[in-house]
């Protein structure tokens, strides 16, 4: 073979690599979220279904899509900080998990990058989007029943469950204050008596301060920080014998006596798969405010024995779900 042939040939043999190199070198990097959450990643109850939501539009992590995670772990104040972080690594959407505070410290640091968050408030009333059929900003998601009529109901049931308590301890966490348990127990007649919790630390000591001051019962205000301490909040409501209830069912699960709240799994697969599609272009302006409607009560048939209770037919028959 000629010299000249050869040198062609592996020329030739080359270029099949070359090419390859160079496709490849062109191919755009996987798209970027940044996903912002006020609990902690051990605890939370909405990051499966939202990876499930995601992948229903197309995205699986690690595979076409990258996700940066930022955990508050109930330290609500730390927000700001891991937002504007989300902004400098220059994701291509923010996921805003956990309530109203996480959505509020990632629109105020950027009008830029889309948001979708997921949570319970009302995103018109504290400024996320301007209607929930036209957001008209770079903010939309998907939220989950909350309010006066659930903590109104969550009262009932429990004053069906402990007929003789008058006596209403409200476990709210100082960082995150709501004011629509104390006037649903107002109107229902209930002596209620505020406890403020943001650390381990102060859930001890707010059931402690619970029974030296002989509440007969407690309603755990929805928050995101006692949802990822929902143990121990349980834990402590049966050291201390004080019928509870909670905004989720995961605190029955874990072994409380009553939940009355919203599916937070549903509004959480919804936003994962909002947050698909404005990767694949649409815009947040453009996408309504989801509502997730379901609610459910969950009761937890050991845990009332324990405490010496014993369900009402009626209550058990409107159950959606009997922890036995």
């Amino acid at each position: 073979m000629r010299r000249r042939e050869f040198i062609a040939g592996l020329g030739a043999a080359a270029a099949p690599t070359l090419w390859a190199r160079a496709a490849l070198a062109q191919q755009p990097a996987n798209p970027m979220i940044g996903y912002l959450g006020s609990g902690s990643a051990n605890t939370s109850v909405t990051l499966v279904p939202f990876l499930q939501g995601l992948k229903e539009s197309g995205f699986v992590d690690g595979q076409n899509v990258n996700i940066e995670y930022r955990w508050a772990e109930g330290r609500y104040d730390r927000l700001p900080t891991l937002a504007a972080d989300l902004v400098d690594r220059r994701v291509a959407v923010i996921f805003a998990s956990g309530g109203s505070l996480p959505a509020i410290a990632a629109k105020a640091a950027t009008t830029k990058i889309p948001i979708v968050f997921q949570g319970g408030g009302d995103p018109v009333r504290i400024g996320l989007v301007a209607t929930l059929n036209h957001p008209g900003g770079n903010v939309t998601g998907a939220m989950n029943l909350t309010g006066g009529t659930i903590d109104a109901k969550t009262l009932e049931f429990l004053r069906e469950l402990v007929p003789a308590a008058a006596s209403l301890g409200l476990l709210v966490n100082r960082s995150n204050r709501s004011i629509v348990a104390q006037s649903a127990a107002r109107e229902l007649r209930w002596e209620s008596q505020v406890f403020e919790a943001s650390t381990e630390d102060d859930l001890k000591i707010a059931f402690e301060t619970m029974a030296k001051r002989k509440v007969d019962a407690v309603n755990v205000v929805p928050d995101t920080f006692f949802t990822s301490r929902r143990a121990q909040i349980v834990a402590l409501a049966a050291q201390y014998a004080i019928p509870a209830t909670y905004p989720f069912r995961d605190f029955v699960i874990a072994g409380g006596l009553m939940s009355y709240g919203a599916d937070l799994k549903e509004p959480s697969r919804l936003a994962g798969n909002y947050v698909g599609r404005i990767l694949k272009g649409e815009k947040p302006a453009d996408l309504p405010v989801q509502q997730a409607v379901k609610v459910e009560l969950v009761v937890n048939l050991k845990t009332a024995k324990a405490l010496g209770l014993t369900l009402p037919r009626m209550l058990l028959d409107r159950a959606d779900e009997v922890i036995e």
